[in-house]
């Protein structure tokens, strides 16, 4: 390198390289704010390069720890992968873009000092990422296995149980027992479905179908009528568009819209009531599910899309159904909206796309 070798280049330049890693990371699609990132990795690496150079010796452990550092706060920070690779590229590409405008060349051994480094960085940052990932998924499943297994016990114990007291035949199926055994069998039929619905968007086996919008209305009218005397609620249909359809995976968006109705008639007061619209504007169809619930409580509305999170003093159920819902729509390219109505309740909107002219055909319920 004329005039300046190589660590000496970077040690003079080093505020410029970040700067430049921080606008080619801003650049790219998936951009994010990355500040943590450039208080830790791509200084660390700098300073950690540079002292390689000077010593002129091969990689480091110390760039391997501190890279396995930086690939678990970029998990922890909700990174990608991809960004993990991209953001030590773009420390290569700075320096040698760098190096290039103000004429000074790379000599080869400290270019192959350089790649080294980049490698051993990448690979053990990339490690950890995919270690903590992999602990993560494993967590999350074990957890969310423990409490499934947790609710369909309390379920069946519930059913069970009912059941032995109307066997004896000292009270009647229309009594409080009989109400039990109800909404037993019933929370167990929505845990089941709303698994497997989780289960076809986890494992990517969806099956978009032409759903007629009236139809689809009319299936679930059945059912939810059925849950709103149980929970004493009064339940109104509204379908203001007889030709609209939807391009979706039944299950999926039924799973989604009937969890819904299920949280509506569970929120709303007693004696309450619950509506269910479905309509059509210009290139998108809305399904909305106002209910009774006297309204959201102080905070953000999205915060009801954390998987876990309960609201009101009714704390059964997983709390999962929200956000299955929410990842059920947006895989058929729509989203869910929840709108406060102070003091009364709230409406959640399924926004879909509307289905346009095609070969897919409606499918029969399952």
């Amino acid at each position: 390198m004329q005039g300046a070798l190589l660590h000496e280049f970077i040690e003079q330049n080093r505020a410029e390289i970040v700067r430049r890693c921080r606008e080619k990371a801003a650049a790219r699609p998936d951009a994010r704010p990355a500040a943590d990132e450039f208080e830790s990795g791509v200084p660390v690496f700098l300073d950690e390069l540079s002292d390689i150079l000077r010593r002129r010796t091969g990689s480091s452990p110390q760039i391997r720890e501190s890279a396995a550092r930086h690939g678990d706060e970029m998990f922890r920070l909700g990174f990608t992968v991809g960004q993990v690779v991209h953001g030590y590229g773009d420390v290569c590409q700075a320096i040698t873009e760098l190096a290039l405008e103000h004429d000074r060349a790379i000599s080869t051994a400290d270019f192959r000092t350089l790649n080294a480094c980049l490698d051993d960085a990448i690979a053990n940052a990339v490690t950890e990422f995919a270690r903590r990932r992999d602990v993560k998924i494993s967590a999350d499943g074990i957890e969310r296995l423990a409490i499934l297994s947790h609710e369909l016990r309390n379920l069946l114990n519930s059913a069970t149980l009912s059941f032995e007291v109307l066997s004896t035949g000292l009270v009647g199926v229309g009594g409080a027992s009989g109400a039990i055994l109800a909404r037993s069998l019933s929370g167990l039929r929505d845990l089941v479905n709303r698994s497997l619905a989780e289960g076809r968007i986890t494992a990517l086996v969806q099956k978009p179908v032409r759903i007629p919008v009236a139809g689809f209305i009319e299936e679930l009218q059945g059912a939810a009528s059925l849950d709103a005397r149980a929970r004493n609620v009064r339940f109104t249909v509204v379908c203001d568009d007889e030709s609209s359809a939807v391009e979706a995976d039944r299950q999926i968006l039924g799973s989604a819209v009937t969890n819904l109705l299920q949280n509506a008639f569970k929120f709303s007061r007693s004696g309450g009531h619950v509506r269910l619209r479905a309509s059509a504007v210009a290139d998108r169809v809305r399904i909305e599910v106002e209910d009774e619930c006297g309204g959201l409580p102080p905070g953000d509305p999205n915060a009801l899309f954390l998987p876990y999170e309960q609201r009101g003093v009714d704390r059964s159920g997983l709390g999962l159904g929200l956000p299955v819902s929410r990842r059920g729509v947006e895989s058929s390219g729509g989203e869910i909206l929840v709108r406060d109505i102070p003091g009364k309740g709230c409406v959640f909107t399924v926004d879909l796309p509307r289905a346009t002219a095609g070969p897919l055909v409606a499918e029969a319920p399952a």
